[in-house]
């Protein structure tokens, strides 16, 4: 297993992978053009030449980044891919400088499990709901806010 970041390619599977999670109402769905002008944050896991996981990291400003589209396979749940991608992206947040990383999820108690802790939405800055605007669940969002602080963080 390799985990890279995502080439032009990968864009359909991704999609295809966010959009199982996102029809079963686990995760928010992603257009193609959106993943399409993300695809230099994404990351992917890969399996014998197949994507079994991809998640973003979004950089918000000076101070703030945020994990995005995080999705793991069902048939590869449970085998650390998804805590390995996301150490990824801790890791890239603390090369870049940046001191904090949230995410806004359904999935909390994964989120607890890798050392994010719940923030009330309100704390985050303005510019994070840029995109909220677009998406049908607005304004009655169902996610979680969680955060952590990349600077405590084990390497």
């Amino acid at each position: 297993m390799i985990y890279r970041k995502a080439k032009i390619t990968d864009v359909e599977p991704i999609h295809a992978l966010i959009t199982y999670y996102a029809d079963r109402g686990l995760m928010l769905a992603r257009s193609r053009a959106m993943l399409y002008e993300s695809l230099r944050e994404l990351t992917i896991a890969e399996d014998q030449g197949s994507v079994i996981g991809a998640g973003a990291l979004n950089i918000i400003w000076e101070d703030l980044a945020e994990i995005r589209a995080l999705a793991v396979a069902p048939e590869y749940a449970g085998r650390g891919i998804g805590r390995s991608l996301l150490k990824t992206f801790i890791d890239e947040a603390r090369e870049l400088a940046i001191p904090r990383v949230f995410a806004l999820t359904y999935q909390q108690v994964f989120f607890e499990k890798c050392g994010f802790q719940v923030v009330a939405k309100e704390s985050l800055p303005q510019k994070v709901w840029k995109e909220c605007v677009n998406c049908p669940k607005f304004p009655n969002c169902e996610e979680v806010a969680m955060i952590i602080d990349t600077r405590n963080q084990e390497r």
